[in-house]
C-alpha cells in the first residue's frame, strides 16, 4: 500500500485545495474523501460530481498505491501536525499512520476502487490568462450569477475568447455584470462557453496575485482550469444564455459622473432602514450636480445627498439597495458614469476612464407615489 514522506506545508496546501471539491454529504462514502495516489507523484483528488480538483505535490514515494481518506478528519490532523515531513504509509487494510516529529495520528482509509474517474477534457479549444486577471474578472462578476435553478444557464458565467480579447457575463434577471480584458494571443479561433458559478468561485481561490497564467480549456462537455500543478475539472453548461448585446440598452440620454466610493458611502447610509424584514427601494432623485437619497420603512426615514457632475433632469428612479451597492462595490474604477433614461429603464455604471472594462447594468424598482 502507499507509503511517502512529504513535507508538513505542502501536504497541507494541497489537503485544503482538494478539500474544496469534497462532497459534503453523498450516498457514495468515498466522494466525501479525498483520493491520494503515489506512483512517479504524488497525486490529491477531490470531486463531487460536479466538480474535481487535482493536484500534484513534491513527495518521496517509498511504496506506490492508492487510498481514499476523510477529508475533513485527514485535514484535521494534518493542520495540527508539527512543521515537519510526514511520514505517510498505509497498510492492506486501509489503516493509515501519520507520524511528524513527536506526533502521530491513525485513521481508517476506504479503499479508491470505488472512487469515480475524473472526467478527462478532450481539448478543443484552450487559451492562457495571467492568474491575477482571471481572478479579478471572476471577483468582478460572480456576485451577478444566478442562484435561480429554474434557468439553469443562468447559475454560471458567459466566456467569449476573440480577437477582442476575454468577455465575461453574468446575469441574474435584475442586474448584469461584464468585464472584458485584451489577450495576448488566442489559438484556434475564437470559442464560448458557460462555466458553473460554483466551479468559478474555486477557480478564484486557487489563482494567485501574479502573472503566471491559467491555462483554460474547452472540451465537448467539460471545462479545465490549470494553474501550475492543480486542475479543476467541471461541466460546462448547456443552454441558451441571455443575449446581452442586446439586452443591454444604447440610448440612455442622461449621463452623470460619479465618485463611486462617495455614491456606495450615502447608499450605505440610507439602507441603514431597510432589513430584510422591511424591505423599501431606495429613492434616487438626479438634479444638476447631486443626486438625493431617501428610503423610508417601519424603521424610519434616512436620507442623503450625494454630488455629481453633470445634469440628472429630475430623473426619479428606485433601486434594490443591494444591488446598486453591489455594482459600485465591485466596479475596479474610482470614477463612473451613471447612463439613465427613464424611471423604469436599466442603469448602466462603465468607467469614467479606461474605456469599455467593464459595464454594470442594474433594473430599477417601480416606486410607489408618496
Amino acid at each position: 500500500m502507499l507509503k511517502f514522506c512529504c513535507e508538513k506545508s505542502l501536504l497541507q496546501q494541497a489537503v485544503s485545495t482538494v478539500s474544496r471539491a469534497v462532497a459534503a454529504k453523498s450516498s457514495i462514502p468515498a466522494l466525501e474523501g479525498v483520493l491520494l495516489e503515489g506512483d512517479t507523484q504524488l497525486t490529491l483528488s477531490g470531486y463531487n460530481m460536479q466538480t474535481g480538483i487535482r493536484t500534484a505535490v513534491s513527495a518521496e514515494i517509498h511504496q506506490e498505491g492508492r487510498i481514499v481518506l476523510n477529508a475533513r478528519l485527514f485535514g484535521e490532523m494534518i493542520r495540527r501536525l508539527p512543521d515537519d515531513i510526514v511520514v505517510f504509509s498505509a497498510d492492506e487494510k486501509y489503516v493509515v499512520k501519520l507520524v511528524c516529529g513527536d506526533a502521530s495520528f491513525e485513521l481508517p482509509g476506504l479503499s479508491a476502487d470505488d472512487y469515480p474517474e475524473l472526467p478527462t477534457v478532450d481539448d478543443e479549444f484552450s487559451v492562457s490568462i495571467q492568474q491575477k486577471t482571471i481572478k479579478a474578472m471572476i471577483n468582478q462578476t460572480s456576485f451577478a450569477v444566478s442562484t435561480n435553478e429554474s434557468r439553469p444557464i443562468h447559475t454560471g458565467a458567459l466566456f467569449e475568447i476573440g480577437d477582442n480579447g476575454l468577455t465575461m457575463v453574468a446575469v441574474d434577471g435584475f442586474r448584469l455584470a461584464l468585464r472584458r480584458e485584451p489577450l495576448e494571443r488566442i489559438d484556434g479561433g475564437a470559442f464560448r462557453f458557460v462555466a458553473p458559478g460554483a466551479a468559478l468561485n474555486e477557480v478564484e481561490k486557487i489563482c494567485a496575485d501574479t502573472d503566471a497564467l491559467l491555462t483554460v480549456v474547452q472540451g465537448k462537455r467539460h471545462l479545465l482550469f490549470e494553474v501550475e500543478n492543480t486542475q479543476l475539472i467541471c461541466r460546462r453548461l448547456e443552454g441558451e444564455f441571455l443575449d446581452y448585446r442586446n439586452a443591454i440598452p444604447k440610448n440612455n440620454p442622461i449621463c452623470v459622473e460619479v465618485e463611486t466610493k462617495a455614491l456606495l458611502e450615502s447608499l450605505d447610509r440610507v439602507s441603514v432602514v431597510i432589513s430584510e424584514k422591511l424591505k423599501s427601494p431606495v429613492r434616487c432623485l438626479f438634479d444638476v450636480d447631486r443626486v438625493y437619497l431617501s428610503a423610508r420603512t417601519g424603521n424610519g426615514e434616512a436620507k442623503d445627498i450625494c454630488p455629481i457632475s453633470g445634469d440628472g433632469q429630475q430623473l426619479e428612479i428606485g433601486f434594490n439597495n443591494r444591488y446598486l451597492m453591489d455594482a459600485l462595490r465591485y466596479a475596479p474604477a474610482d470614477k463612473v458614469h451613471l447612463q439613465l433614461n427613464t424611471g423604469i429603464s436599466p442603469c448602466i455604471i462603465t468607467p469614467v476612464e479606461g474605456g469599455d472594462e467593464f459595464l454594470y447594468m442594474v433594473l430599477p424598482v417601480r416606486l410607489k407615489a408618496q
